[in-house]
């Protein structure tokens, strides 16, 4: 398990929340609200419920908030913080950490910085704790802003990866970003990553949960001093990457059952007992108050042991996979790690 910083906060039903010291920048607690919602690519406005949730995640004791430019939910976040800062349900900004995320439009030199801005405008903040890059492969920026998350597969383009994170370590230098990293990078790129970078990252933000386990890219982080993040720990019901697996799986149950806890509050543990900081999404509040109800107990070495021999299933994102691209196959996108995956036709994607 990851050493735990001094650092952590309280939530409402008096349960600590860890917080784990970075390469860069302040502590992150070891569990995080996500705001992608399934409107995921849509206008601002409707990043619905956004706000609403956001200030339930703090009333309960969420201190770390994950978002994303392709989200577009920066700026219901950004306002959630400030409503609650005015209503001193926290001190200030610097309270809370916030992630955000540079889309694949703007995965390129020139236009990293100029992204981050945008960022912070939607947020009104002057900084985020943590920007990644959030994915490793670039698209043709559109004529016309406003596109959102449609990937259209003929305009992918490989990263100009050297270039765009001499940017991101430009938007550290200049304090936009008090650390930097990355999302959904295998070992392979992320060596090619370190080969030049002068600021590593200081963090790589992945799907993590039972049935995706990440074993050799935690090993890999590990002994490089990246923090492993996990997104979708449940497995992501109704997202593009979907793994019903999850929640239906009868291990994984029994497992609850035994312990007297629910299935995501069994697969968060599981998370967090690898080191790992944990990003959540429920705008659910009772749910939200599970979430981090995680801390006070474990799993048995018997309990670990079922799920490591569960079989191993995970998103492929084969919307960034196309014969004109830099990626062929779901292997390469992947760097030959993906050991087992399901095919998504989402509306993410047009091969226009």
């Amino acid at each position: 398990m990851a050493d735990v910083d001094k650092h952590g906060t309280t939530t409402a039903a008096g349960v600590v929340v860890p917080a784990v010291s970075l390469s860069s920048g302040k502590p992150m607690p070891r569990v995080g609200f996500g705001t992608a919602t399934p409107t995921l690519g849509q206008a601002e406005g409707h990043a619905a419920g956004v706000t609403e949730a956001v200030l339930r995640a703090i009333a309960a004791g969420c201190r770390h908030f994950d978002t994303a430019a392709v989200y577009n939910a920066e700026a219901a976040l950004g306002d959630a913080i400030a409503q609650a800062v005015r209503a001193r349900a926290i001190a200030s900004r610097d309270e809370v950490y916030v992630t955000s995320k540079l889309w694949i439009t703007d995965a390129h030199p020139g236009r990293v910085l100029p992204a981050l801005k945008k960022t912070l405008q939607n947020l009104g903040m002057e900084y985020v704790d943590l920007y990644l890059i959030h994915h490793p492969v670039s698209l043709r920026p559109p004529e016309a802003e406003g596109r959102g998350a449609v990937v259209v597969k003929k305009d992918l383009v490989g990263m100009d990866m050297e270039g765009v994170w001499k940017e991101m370590e430009e938007c550290q230098r200049r304090g936009l970003a008090r650390a930097i990293g990355v999302s959904n990078f295998a070992c392979k790129k992320l060596e090619h990553l370190l080969s030049f970078a002068k600021i590593p990252p200081t963090a790589n933000q992945v799907e993590v949960h039972p049935y995706c386990r990440q074993n050799k890219l935690r090993e890999f982080c590990k002994a490089r001093g990246i923090q492993l993040c996990g997104y979708s720990p449940l497995g992501a019901t109704g997202t593009a990457w979907a793994n019903n697996n999850v929640m239906d799986s009868p291990v994984l149950k029994q497992i609850a059952q035994d312990r007297g806890k629910t299935v995501a509050q069994v697969c968060i543990r599981w998370v967090y007992e690898q080191g790992d900081c944990v990003i959540t999404k429920s705008f659910n509040e009772s749910r939200m108050r599970e979430n981090l109800d995680i801390f006070d107990w474990e799993l048995t070495d018997d309990d670990r042991r079922k799920i490591s021999d569960l079989p191993e299933s995970r998103g492929n994102y084969n919307f960034f996979v196309h014969e004109s691209g830099p990626f062929k196959t779901v292997e390469d996108f992947w760097d030959g790690e993906i050991t087992a995956g399901q095919s998504h036709q989402t509306p993410l994607v047009s091969s226009d």
